[in-house]
């Protein structure tokens, strides 16, 4: 059963090895980080799910390593989140098993979205996924790894401040801080490529999760903002019951 839903930033900053101790501003995003999971630890989960987006421009459902390393971001900081074999992990499951080991979260396993699905596609994932959670008696946790516009201050790697990127980014984050999975199954794709939004499968793909299982939730944010100019949310969904 479904227990809680936790979403993070694709941040390889949440790894202080590869930002080094000067790197004020990245404490924020990883203490909110910490303390969502913490919160969900709380509650009681039992196993998570890592929902991400792939790097590589495919579709549907993608089988990765559960093995990797951070290598090609500058250091070799080692991260396993199952045994299974494949092409190398995606960003989103790097940070993810990163995570996973830093919080000491329980068992663990990976949903690998192909970052150009479709949000139909991202539905039936989804509806799929939730269909699997109804059917184990463990508490859940779904752990959604993605980053929101990449054009959101002057310097930012979107190429500056664009006010399409600032006003998709606050839809964004207002959807997932109201827990409005609706609005997050309604992102169009193209508007989303165009702000370099990186997480919109990972979203719909909870969302629609979320949604099949029939359950109730109270959403809580703990950080939104943009400090390299990249739009960065933390926000747990906890899971009340079943809707009246």
């Amino acid at each position: 059963m479904l227990a809680a839903v936790v979403f993070v930033p694709s941040a390889p900053l949440l790894v202080p090895e590869l930002v080094g101790p000067s790197a004020f501003d990245t404490e924020p995003v990883r203490s909110a980080v910490g303390d969502a999971l913490a919160g969900a630890v709380a509650i009681g989960v039992d196993r998570w799910v890592v929902v991400g987006a792939s790097d590589d421009p495919v579709t549907g459902p993608v089988r990765e390593a559960g093995s990797g390393s951070f290598a090609r971001f500058g250091v070799d900081v080692r991260v396993s989140l199952s045994d299974e074999t494949g092409p190398r992990m995606s960003l989103s499951m790097l940070v993810g098993a990163w995570l996973h080991e830093w919080a000491s979260l329980g068992p663990a396993s990976a949903c690998v979205v192909g970052r150009e699905s479709t949000p139909d596609e991202c539905a039936g994932i989804g509806a799929e996924l939730a269909a699997r959670l109804g059917e184990s008696a463990e508490r859940i946790g779904l752990l959604v790894v993605g980053d929101g516009s990449t054009a959101l201050t002057p310097k930012a790697p979107g190429g500056g401040r664009r006010e399409s990127a600032v006003a998709l980014n606050d839809a964004i984050v207002a959807a997932i801080g109201g827990a409005d999975t609706a609005a997050l199954a309604a992102l169009r794709p193209e508007p989303c490529d165009a702000e370099g939004v990186g997480g919109r499968v990972a979203w719909q793909v909870a969302a629609a999760a979320v949604e099949n299982c029939g359950s109730a939730v109270v959403a809580k944010t703990g950080y939104a903002g943009a400090p390299f100019g990249v739009g960065y949310i933390v926000a747990t969904w906890t899971v009340t019951g079943d809707r009246a």
